[in-house]
């Protein structure tokens, strides 16, 4: 049984026009999908995550000579991490004299929760 096609020759769309609707717009306005990118980007290594879940689940504040012994790294090298987490706001800390203690800011965690929910 032959199938008769008509072949219409192909046109080129100008500089601009779609070819065709989005499908689906994004939910998350750019200022805050650059903030979750900056969270995410900062949980994205392995020892930053743990010590952001060790923070978590001792929900106070811990200071940086209890976090050492924890980790298989030197202290400047853990210090290093805390501040890539600070700078991304998931954490912070209070100096006492010599110490820093450090603690997690549940605004960050929660709205990475938010919108990964």
């Amino acid at each position: 049984m032959p199938v008769d096609l008509e072949f219409a020759p192909k046109t080129k769309r100008p500089a601009g026009e779609r070819c065709c609707e989005p499908v689906a717009y994004p939910d998350v306005e750019r200022e805050q999908a650059r903030r979750i990118a900056e969270v995410a980007k900062a949980l994205g290594d392995p020892i930053r995550l743990q010590l952001v879940d060790v923070l978590r689940k001792h929900a106070g504040k811990i200071c940086v000579c209890e976090l050492v012994p924890l980790f298989d790294v030197s202290q400047p090298t853990l210090s290093h991490h805390l501040k890539r987490l600070r700078d991304a706001g998931l954490v912070d800390c209070e100096r006492r004299g010599l110490w820093a203690y450090y603690y997690v800011c549940p605004e960050a965690i929660e709205e990475l929760s938010a919108w990964l929910g």
